[in-house]
């Protein structure tokens, strides 16, 4: 009796929490990066999921509490740096983010670990990180 009623209470909590709103947005593309053609495509495939406006949203981004850690991972991306604005940043803060990028990735920080679970094309191959790298070490 006592499991039973636990898990009655896990199953209305999960119901629950499925209307507590997320806030899921793309603004508009303002200032795209210029970068070379191989490292877009890069940041495209392992970077952009996060760090731009143009997020596809997955289908357990509608799935609470999978989907406030996803807002808030893509939240948290943007604010350290947006590819989507990547214009509207002074030449000093590109060259920092430009650096920041290459040390996230040279660490092993970026991409995310659990976002490689589910988008395993996005995992950087030695090919990937080098290109990154002198992207980096370069000026605008």
């Amino acid at each position: 009796m006592y499991i039973k009623t636990i898990v009655v209470v896990l199953v209305v909590a999960l119901v629950v929490i499925q209307f507590i709103p997320v806030s899921k947005t793309n603004p508009p593309v303002t200032g795209e990066i210029n970068a070379p053609e191989n490292v877009m495509k890069v940041f495209k495939t392992s970077c952009y999921d996060c760090h731009s406006n143009e997020v596809v949203w997955p289908w357990y981004s509608r799935v609470a509490p999978v989907s406030w850690l996803v807002a808030y991972d893509v939240n948290e991306a943007r604010d350290h740096y947006n590819f989507s604005e990547w214009s509207s940043y002074n030449a000093k803060d590109r060259q920092d983010n430009r650096e920041e990028i290459w040390e996230e990735v040279e660490e092993r920080h970026m991409p995310l670990w659990y976002y490689l679970i589910m988008h395993p094309e996005a995992k950087l191959s030695a090919e990937d990180k080098e290109m990154i790298k002198k992207w980096s070490e370069g000026s605008e």
